[in-house]
């Protein structure tokens, strides 16, 4: 598996983001002829920063303010790939919901100050050519550095990050971490192209082989070399498997009906957690209780949390931060043909990240349909289900 991997210990900005592809080896004619649609230039030079020599990008042309119906219309109208127009469209879209809801202003009314220069485009179309170059299978991100302090902006002085940078993150995964300098390190339109490509956030680097390297620079003048790394590597296939960080919460409740429990679990299914456990257990005093444990992404924590307190009384949610080794995930439809008539059934296939085939399982609730219409016993479907599918397992390996 092709894993590209950043490393932003000195924060992200959409020219640092590009510059360190470049550096990592995407071809500079690729950036130039796209941004060319825009009647705008690149320069691309070396720098050195703190004894690290990396990429820089400059882009060239008319720097008017321009509005977010501006910069859609452009975009649109540019004649280029459908993929990168769609992924541009997209990255604008994040940095103008947040914009507009931080601000209390519509889209339509949007004027980007010195977001609507000609690097929001440059940043933009880009980084979209850039990452379509590289092609990986995933991409992935150490913490972000976000820096500290305030950050003077066309709105006055505000906190770092700055509130639209905050807004794009909320609605990711990415994991960030403040410092390491009283500055502005990641900036709105780096955040939102991390947030759009970033398929996975891991604590460290996982156990894979580095192929090329890149090291794009960063404007400010920092106690550490102000740079993104990113790396293009191939997980190792001994391990097996890709990485991610979920929350497991947990809690001890010892005066909660069996009724009342079996709702939370629903209910919490229901907003998104990975899995929900509910486990007897002997508590303080002799009483019988529960031990209740849900498994959910990182930035849904402390949402989830509140929901467990408010649905059974409890005081308090113990919260660990666990990494976990996953198989990558994928549904596919299989037809499957019983007593003469036939049905479309799905499939679950787990595959370690060598693309080996780890499991194949019947989708729970097709078989169980199938079941009911058909009057088999649902363990019959189930067997029947993936048999069937591990009989076409050679279609499963061409993917």
């Amino acid at each position: 598996m092709k894993v590209l991997i950043f490393e932003p210990f000195s924060g992200a900005s959409g020219d640092m983001i590009i510059s360190s592809l470049l550096d990592l080896g995407v071809d500079e004619s690729k950036i130039a002829d796209s941004i060319a649609a825009f009647n705008i230039g690149i320069e691309v030079a070396e720098v050195e920063k703190r004894g690290i020599v990396a990429k820089s990008i400059r882009f060239i042309g008319d720097a008017g303010e321009r509005s977010y119906t501006e910069l859609v219309r452009l975009i649109k109208d540019s004649g280029l790939d459908n993929d990168i127009i769609k992924n541009a469209l997209s990255i604008l879209e994040r940095i103008a919901d947040a914009e507009s809801k931080i601000h209390g202003t519509e889209k339509q009314r949007l004027k980007f100050h010195e977001l609507g220069a000609i690097d929001t485009i440059g940043d933009l179309v880009g980084s979209c050519v850039a990452f379509a170059a590289i092609n990986p299978d995933t991409v992935m991100s150490t913490p972000i550095a976000v820096g500290m302090g305030y950050v003077e902006t066309e709105h006055g002085i505000l906190p770092v990050p700055a509130p639209a940078t905050m807004e794009i993150l909320r609605e990711t995964s990415l994991l960030i971490q403040g410092g390491p300098a009283h500055a502005e390190l990641l900036t709105p339109t780096g955040a939102a192209i991390l947030a759009h490509f970033v398929q996975r956030a891991v604590n460290s680097l996982p156990a894979m082989r580095i192929t090329a390297t890149g090291y794009g620079a960063g404007s400010a003048e920092l106690p550490i070399p102000n740079v993104l790394r990113v790396s293009l590597g191939e997980l190792d296939t001994v391990t097996g498997f890709a990485t991610d960080m979920v929350g497991v919460l947990e809690t001890n409740v010892d005066d909660v009906t069996g009724e009342v429990v079996g709702n939370l679990v629903e209910v919490l299914m229901a907003e998104g957690a990975r899995d929900v456990t509910v486990l007897p257990a002997l508590m303080k005093k002799g009483r019988f209780g529960h031990v209740i444990r849900v498994i959910t992404s990182a930035e849904d924590i402390q949402r989830m949390a509140h929901i467990i307190m408010k649905e059974t009384g409890t005081l308090g949610v113990r919260v660990m931060h666990v990494q976990r080794h996953i198989a990558t995930r994928e549904k596919r439809e299989i037809n499957l043909r019983i007593k003469g008539v036939e049905r479309k059934v799905s499939v679950k296939i787990g595959r370690d990240a060598g693309g080996e085939i780890l499991n194949i399982a019947a989708e729970f609730e097709d078989a169980k349909r199938i079941a009911g219409e058909l009057k088999l016993p649902l363990k019959e479907v189930i067997r029947m289900v993936e048999c069937e599918a591990r009989k076409n397992l050679f279609l499963f390996n061409a993917y």
